[in-house]
């Protein structure tokens, strides 16, 4: 009788790609019609007290709003590359990964050892500790091989992020509604060309 696993399905969503899909999902995505939750210092704040991630007392700048935002546009880059989104050229990739690179350096982490592993942690709080901690979830999530199954849906204008639990990780879109959506405007596009050319 083989020995029970208790090793998570490689389908399963992972905790790190919780704390990135919830910094990620924080602009508004067209069908979810979220709102966006950076837009602002007061906004981030109020976003960081309610992830437990800052004190009523603690600064948040404008300038925090908008690196919150960058960070966020650059990882939505990436996240699209990995849902083959041709939208996404090299080129943005490239401004994307580099300014990843400039963040890193910006809000170092530090890695944790403990009798039963090790793991990457940010010694900073507030804003620069939401920063450090998404690097590091990020980190975590290329380790164990899965940061290629976290994406951002091809349909524009959702850009929604999504684990992808597909056993081919195949998946473009984050639902079945802006697949369909997707589909028709793509077939309505070949149409027109169609009817262009005769």
């Amino acid at each position: 009788m083989p020995p029970i696993t208790t090793e998570r399905s490689p389908l399963a969503q992972p905790p790190e790609a919780d704390v990135v899909l919830q910094f990620v999902n924080t602009h508004p995505a067209g069908p979810h019609r979220l709102k966006e939750r950076f837009g602002s210092a007061q906004d981030l704040h109020a976003w960081l007290l309610e992830n437990a991630m800052a004190s009523q007392t603690a600064r948040v700048t404008e300038a925090d709003a908008a690196a919150a935002r960058e960070l966020r546009e650059a990882l939505i880059s990436v996240l699209l590359t990995h849902s083959g989104d041709k939208d996404t050229t090299p080129e943005v990739l490239a401004q994307a990964e580099e300014y990843l690179r400039l963040i890193a350096s910006r809000y170092p982490l530090m890695t944790v050892v403990t009798a039963s592993g090790a793991s990457l942690e940010t010694a900073q709080t507030g804003v620069p500790g939401l920063f450090g901690t998404v690097l590091a979830n990020v980190t975590e999530l290329a380790q164990a091989g899965v940061w290629d199954r976290v994406r951002a849906c091809r349909h524009e204008p959702c850009h929604f992020g999504f684990f992808d639990r597909t056993r081919n990780s195949s998946a473009g879109f984050c639902g079945t509604k802006c697949g369909s959506r997707a589909s028709m405007r793509a077939y309505r596009q070949r149409k027109k060309e169609l009817g262009a050319t005769h």
